[in-house]
């Protein structure tokens, strides 16, 4: 079993799906990762479903938490620690609803408005951001250190930064009030996830004992 405690979890990976999605999220695992989604907008039901399975197994092998981005259905159906919703996609009440109780259900805030409405929704962390402008997330301004700040003094839940992650810039992110972060092109664009997993991870554990 899993543990699903986020408490001492720092460097959440956010994937798409890709060919060596396997060895590719066991590499990042072993650099350091202890936290895995896989949000992929483009897959069809049957083949996320497929790929999910995949990561279940591999996840649980390492004890680590897998979450499925946006589809609770699926993520119960392959066994999945937990879903992670938008601001438009399934409420989070419905998640908790299909996933029950011990289910990690996350959710995307941008805004002061989305900090507040989270603390009255029954999940169990939210991410902030995109800290800087993504193309993950095509047509979204970033929302600046300042909304760290405030996540920081006023979040409910723990809560996990995202957009522009990296060595350089994760010190000034835990200066603003982060202690854990999700990764995408950081360790996707990687030519060696591990190394660069490695290398985040000990940025992360090098600004917060500062």
């Amino acid at each position: 079993m899993v543990d699903r405690s986020l408490v001492d979890r720092c460097l959440y990976l956010c994937t798409p799906d890709r060919p060596d999605l396997v060895p590719f999220v066991e590499a990042c695992i072993a650099g350091g990762v202890d936290v895995v989604q896989l949000r992929d907008k483009q897959l069809e039901a049957r083949s996320l479903l497929d790929r999910a399975h995949l990561l279940v197994s591999l996840c649980r092998s390492h004890g680590v938490p897998f979450i499925l981005n946006d589809r609770p259905d699926l993520a119960l159906a392959c066994g999945a620690d937990g879903v992670h919703v938008g601001q438009d996609d399934c409420p989070p009440r419905i998640a908790r609803s299909i996933m029950g109780p011990a289910a990690i259900i996350g959710l995307s805030t941008h805004a002061p408005a989305d900090l507040e409405a989270s603390h009255h929704e029954p999940i169990d962390y939210i991410s902030c951001g995109p800290v800087h402008p993504t193309p993950t997330k095509p047509g979204r301004g970033g929302t600046g250190l300042d909304y760290l700040g405030l996540a920081a003094q006023q979040a409910a839940h723990p809560f996990f930064v995202t957009g522009g992650a990296t060595p350089d810039t994760v010190g000034e992110m835990v200066a603003a009030g982060a202690s854990r972060f999700v990764a995408v092109r950081w360790l996707t664009e990687a030519a060696d996830p591990e190394a660069a997993a490695r290398d985040l991870r000990a940025a992360i554990e090098r600004a917060l004992s500062r």
